[in-house]
């Protein structure tokens, strides 16, 4: 039996290690696990993914000592132009000049880079990378797995941070509500001859959405932007395979012309969508948090920044039970993260459910309909607020990590 830490987090992935670092930096000791190593999971092209990064998640990251590690890496969004097929109607989304940018866009890669660096000089986390899991084991007292290589690790509280298939949860037989989507998203990078002046883009076609996310020009002086590309799933394997030329035409088509000429410069790849949400996201000394909980369509770039605020809250309703004598995976500290997370996380996942079926629906007397309602949030200065809040992360009850 090796030293019982006070977390026991499986998955050592974005919020699991955020996880892991938000507890260290609270005096929260911690066992982290993970299948990967962090040479595989950081290697060029293992994943081309970026991820918006909302103001409550970027206040949370600078909480927790990787602003400056991250800055030079992320580009900002000035604005989030919303459009049904590039007809009238559309919404910008601009912050005050006080409220700084509407959060930041970086590739997937550069942040676990930084995670895994900052992992490496912290004391409190004891990392166990390329370690499969064979047995768990949860009690009143405590909570434990046992290591394909025979170590066992034990902590007080078990965090389940696997993704969405996480075998812990699965294990534990909590209830889940889940669905496919019939969609997959095609991801890839994209060089355009005009500059994105920080526009996040999300046009909406009936087939899914469309979304340009910017990132910093590279090092040629090209300017540059993320693509997410929602096609029907039976199309996927097709648009995957096009060749360079003719996926650039099809991309051209839908952005309008809006960047000029554009070039694919990045491996482009298809990721099945579907929705989850477990009903319940804590049992006997665990909790579920990031995708193990929910998974959402990345219709409105929110999935990272939910599991992002689980991490946050977590580790404050630990921090707090502990300054009060109470161990981490007391009942009742569960009961409080429970109550915190429950609402919320269901909340945005029924909102992102509603915004995919809507958008979804075919025909121009919808369209009109649609084009009709995000009009109405253009011209009314306090639901547009609502809408910009709530993208930046900062509405609700948030715990002080994600303060800045």
């Amino acid at each position: 039996m090796s030293e019982c830490r006070d977390l026991l987090i499986l998955g050592g992935g974005l919020v699991g290690m955020t996880c892991a670092l938000a507890a260290a930096r609270q005096g929260i000791s911690s066992h982290v696990v993970d299948r990967a190593t962090p040479e595989q999971l950081t290697a060029e092209g293992v994943d081309g993914r970026a991820s918006a990064i909302s103001t409550a998640s970027w206040n949370l990251f600078g909480n927790i000592g990787l602003a400056d590690a991250l800055e030079p890496l992320g580009c900002g969004i000035e604005n989030i132009a919303v459009t049904d097929a590039m007809k009238p109607g559309r919404i910008d989304f601009i912050p005050e000049p006080h409220e700084g940018s509407l959060g930041r866009m970086f590739a997937n890669r550069d942040l676990r880079i930084a995670l895994f660096e900052a992992a490496r000089g912290e004391e409190l986390i004891d990392w166990h990378s390329g370690a499969e899991v064979v047995a768990r084991h949860r009690d009143a007292y405590g909570a434990s797995v046992t290591l394909a290589d025979g170590r066992e690790l034990s902590g007080s509280l078990m965090v389940a941070a696997e993704g969405r298939r996480s075998p812990t949860r699965e294990e534990a037989g909590l209830p889940l509500a889940h669905w496919q989507y019939d969609h997959a998203a095609i991801v890839t990078a994209l060089a355009h001859e005009k500059p994105h002046d920080g526009v996040a883009w999300e046009i909406f076609y009936p087939a899914g959405p469309f979304a340009l996310l910017p990132l910093l020009d590279d090092d040629q002086g090209r300017h540059r932007s993320a693509l997410v590309w929602t096609v029907k799933e039976r199309d996927a394997a097709g648009v995957t395979k096009l060749g360079k030329r003719a996926f650039e035409a099809e991309v051209a088509k839908r952005m309008h012309g809006i960047y000029g000429a554009v070039e694919e410069i990045a491996p482009r790849a298809a990721w099945p969508l579907g929705f989850h949400h477990s009903a319940q996201i804590t049992d006997t000394r665990l909790a579920l948090i990031g995708d193990a909980a929910h998974g959402i369509h990345p219709i409105a770039g929110q999935g990272l920044n939910l599991g992002l605020r689980d991490a946050a809250t977590l580790v404050e309703v630990v921090a707090d039970g502990m300054r009060l004598g109470l161990e981490p995976g007391d009942a009742q500290l569960l009961a409080r993260y429970e109550r915190w997370r429950g609402l919320d996380a269901f909340s945005v996942s029924v909102a992102t459910d509603g915004l995919t079926r809507l958008f979804g629906i075919p025909g121009g007397a919808a369209s009109a309909v649609r084009r009709l309602g995000m009009g109405a949030v253009q011209r009314i200065p306090a639901l547009k607020r609502w809408f910009m809040d709530e993208a930046r992360g900062v509405s609700g009850d948030l715990p002080e990590l994600l303060k800045a």
